[in-house]
């Protein structure tokens, strides 16, 4: 028992670490971007020495690949862990894009981050895509399995509509708060949803 208490300890303590590891990477990456970022930096920011960074990321790569995941892993269980995609789709397809919509436009700290990766994806195409692998291929899995689930949508191509919903919204989300258009032709989400649903709807008609 007293093993089991020692290695449950151990474990939280290891969790906590790689917690302080990527809050401190987080500042890094958006201060300095990729290519300036400094693993000893990220160390003071965490507050844990570098060869603890080192002992759980071999590199500065690893660590922003890690780092992708765990924004990945974050996003869907706000996204779908309290939403199962099951029921009628006017309801599940309006509520998991609204949720999904209202969540790119409100986070910040995801906007800079994108910001990062795109400033960067020219000289490092090996984080761009990590961020495909992470974010895009297991949100088009999941509409995907949803929408082969409802052959009354009739749509005829289900991976390129979940490509157009996403697509969408992230040209939504960068023209609107990362690119400022908001200052200059500013458009409610509520009006994008509408529209995305008008046309995942249209062959029930």
């Amino acid at each position: 028992m007293v093993r089991t208490k020692a290695s449950e300890s151990e474990r939280e303590s290891t969790v906590g670490k790689i917690d302080k590891i990527f809050q401190g990477a987080m500042q890094e990456f958006l201060a300095h971007g990729y290519a300036g970022a400094s693993m000893d930096r990220v160390a003071s920011q965490a507050g844990v020495s570098k060869a603890t960074v080192y002992s759980h990321f071999k590199d500065k790569e690893g660590l922003f690949k890690a780092l992708i995941h765990q924004l990945a892993t974050e996003k869907f269980q706000n996204t779908f862990a309290t939403l199962p995609l099951d029921g009628e789709p006017a309801v599940v397809l309006r509520t998991v894009i609204t949720k999904a919509l209202d969540k790119m436009m409100s986070d910040t700290q995801h906007q800079a981050f994108l910001r990062v990766l795109i400033a960067e994806s020219g000289r490092f195409p090996e984080l761009a895509k990590a961020w495909i692998q992470d974010i895009m291929t297991p949100t088009i899995e999941i509409f995907g399995e949803y929408l082969d689930r409802h052959p009354e949508l009739n749509i005829p191509d289900t991976e390129a509509t979940i490509r157009i919903v996403i697509g969408s919204m992230v040209h939504f989300m960068m023209t609107q708060e990362i690119f400022y258009g908001k200052e200059i032709m500013p458009m409610e989400s509520d009006r994008m949803v509408d529209c995305l649903m008008h046309h995942l709807l249209r062959g029930m008609d």
